[in-house]
C-alpha cells in the first residue's frame, strides 16, 4: 500500500516537465548537486565540531553554550539550504529516488537525526547548564552527540550510494529487497 502510494507520488511529479527539465540540463543539475554537497560539508562541519565539544573530546576550554551558540547560525544555513537542494534533486529524479534502498534509509536516518538533533538543543538549551564549562558533559550528552556523528556519516553513506544501480529495481533481487526498495511493478510480477 505504501510503496503503491509513494510510487503514484512519484509518477506525478515525474510527469512535470520542470522535473525533466532540471534532470537534463546542461548545467543546472550540476548546480543543484554541488550545492547540496558544499552545504553538507558546511553543516557537517559545524556539526562535527559541536559535537565533538559535547564528546567532551576536543575544544574543552570553551563553554559548550558558547561554541554552540557560534556555530549555531551557519549551521543552520548550510542546513537549510542543504535541505532545499535535496528536495530539488529528488523531484529531478522522483521516481529513481523514490525506488531506491538507500534513499529510503537516508530519510529514516534523516527522521531520527532530526528527532535526535531537537532532543540535544533541547537539553543543551537549558538556563540550567551546570556541566557548560565541564571538559566532559553528561553521559546523556554524550550519548546524543555520539549518536548525531553516527546517524549523519550513515545519511552521508546512504546519499553516496544512491550513485549506483546496485539494488536498482531492474536488477534481479528477493522479493523482501523488490518490497523494500519499492519496486512495484516487481513486487506485481509475483502475484
Amino acid at each position: 500500500m505504501l510503496n503503491e502510494l509513494l510510487f503514484k507520488f512519484a509518477t506525478w511529479l515525474d510527469g512535470f516537465q520542470a522535473s525533466t527539465n532540471l534532470h537534463e540540463a546542461l548545467y543546472a543539475y550540476g548546480w543543484v548537486e554541488g550545492t547540496h554537497v558544499l552545504t553538507l560539508t558546511l553543516f557537517l562541519g559545524m556539526l562535527l565540531v559541536i559535537d565533538l565539544r559535547l564528546l567532551g573530546v576536543a575544544f574543552k576550554e570553551l563553554p559548550a553554550s558558547t561554541l554552540m551558540e557560534r556555530l549555531d547560525k551557519p549551521m543552520m544555513i548550510g542546513f537549510v539550504v542543504m535541505i532545499i537542494s535535496g528536495v530539488l534533486l529528488y523531484f529531478a529524479i522522483p521516481v529513481r529516488s523514490t525506488q531506491s534502498i538507500w534513499f529510503r534509509i537516508k530519510v529514516v536516518l534523516l527522521i531520527a537525526a532530526g528527532i535526535n538533533a531537537l532532543l540535544i538543543r533541547n537539553m543543551t538549551r537549558s538556563t540550567n547548564l551546570t556541566w557548560d564549562r565541564d571538559p566532559i558533559p553528561p553521559k546523556r550528552i554524550r550519548v546524543g552527540a555520539g549518536l548525531s556523528l553516527s546517524l549523519w556519516i550513515l545519511v552521508v553513506v546512504c546519499g553516496r550510494n544512491m550513485a549506483y544501480d546496485w539494488w536498482d529495481c531492474h536488477k534481479e533481487m528477493p522479493y523482501f529487497m523488490y518490497w523494500a526498495a519499492g519496486c512495484v511493478n516487481e513486487l506485481a510480477a509475483f502475484e
